[in-house]
């Protein structure tokens, strides 16, 4: 079997690599992540010049990949520059968007040309990783839906134009039927936006949905049916969040090599030490396993297999990038605490994506229950 990419596939890689070698130094990314936004919109609009968001979308939705080594590939680069611009939540709400009306299609049309932004409201103060827990209620009114409930960690909401929000139209909270997705924008009456940095360096909000009101048009695909689309959303987000993992342990086993060669202890660096050699041999060695289940959740993201193939990716990413990542700051010591060095940034955004969309133990109790309905 060949695992190489194709042409297309790799120019797309060389073209976000090249970027962000050359233009996402690690001070570069600091200073969008402290910025106002928490991004930067010129980098935004230039990254989608680039045709990196439309590489996340088919050509159906107005893109041009896709597909799920499209995805990989995007963020795998993006993780070696920690790149904090919100492709994430872009690519989240962009595929519910694929299943709604021709209005709902033209705005995501101009999310790949970087002209607005939107974000995923799905996740609630008590619903854990479980898509199915939606207690933000949709009631019927006046031809359209009146939507109240509260979001939590709504990853680059505080800065986007509309939100794909769910909400139960009906059944009880943790009901697999009865949740719906809506088109709200961000401004209008009764939605409010608390956002704020994350830990490791970008954003993400709390939203209050109180007696908002929205148009029947604003209901993306059929009513009660919206567990799958948000199903795919997470499944799409997964892997880009576990391929940016890949990139970020990457550039942090380099960063680690490098130390190991200059850092001099007795006269001699201490990559000379046969105790580091073999923790460095394990670390590597966790890293290709990541990239085997990546390549193996990525040729599965339209398949059967996906759910299975996902999760034993996740709790690979979790199980592996946090031992990568404390070693990392084991075999540096304390200058890898530090903010001016890289390997501290890159350790904490690692160790995160281990808690987006289910820790380890949540994928492992998934594939536990994938293998028992087998």
């Amino acid at each position: 079997m060949d695992f190489n990419h194709t042409e297309e596939r790799q120019m797309l890689a060389d073209m976000a690599g090249r970027f962000v070698r050359e233009q996402y130094e690690i001070e570069t990314r600091h200073k969008n992540a402290e910025s106002d936004d928490g991004f930067s919109r010129e980098t935004w609009g230039q990254l989608a010049e680039l045709g990196l968001i439309g590489a996340l979308f088919s050509e159906d939705a107005g893109g041009f990949g896709g597909a799920g080594f499209d995805v990989a590939v995007v963020f795998e680069q993006f993780g070696r520059g920690l790149v904090v611009e919100p492709f994430l939540a872009n690519l989240l709400a962009g595929t519910a968007l694929t299943d709604g009306n021709e209005s709902q299609k033209t705005i995501l049309e101009s999310v790949i040309t970087g002209e607005t932004l939107l974000a995923f409201a799905h996740g609630e103060p008590s619903g854990r990783y479980y898509a199915s827990h939606v207690e933000t209620s949709a009631k019927a009114a006046d031809g359209g839906y009146v939507l109240n409930g509260n979001k939590g960690v709504v990853i680059s909401g505080d800065t986007a134009d509309h939100l794909v929000v769910s909400a139960r139209t009906s059944g009880a909270g943790d009901d697999k039927d009865g949740i719906s997705l809506f088109l709200v924008p961000a401004n209008v009456d009764g939605v409010h936006v608390r956002g704020y940095p994350t830990i490791d360096g970008y954003r993400a909000a709390e939203i209050a949905l109180k007696d908002v009101k929205v148009s029947a048009d604003a209901l993306i695909g059929a009513e009660g049916r919206g567990l799958s689309i948000i199903e795919t959303a997470h499944a799409r987000g997964t892997l880009a969040v576990s391929a940016e993992a890949l990139g970020a342990i990457e550039v942090a086993i380099d960063l680690t090599l490098e130390y190991l060669k200059t850092r001099k202890q007795f006269g001699v660096p201490i990559g000379k030490f046969q105790a580091l050699q073999h923790r460095m041999a394990d670390m590597m060695t966790e890293r290709e396993q990541i990239r085997s289940a990546l390549i193996n959740a990525a040729g599965s993201l339209d398949s059967d297999e996906r759910d299975w193939n996902i999760s034993a990716l996740k709790n690979l990413v979790g199980r592996s990038g946090r031992k990568i990542a404390e070693e990392v700051i084991q075999m540096h010591g304390g200058i890898a605490m530090t903010w001016e060095y890289a390997a501290g940034h890159y350790s904490k955004r690692i160790i995160m994506i281990d808690h987006m969309f289910g820790d380890e133990d949540h994928h492992l109790e998934q594939i536990i229950k994938i293998g028992k309905a087998a």
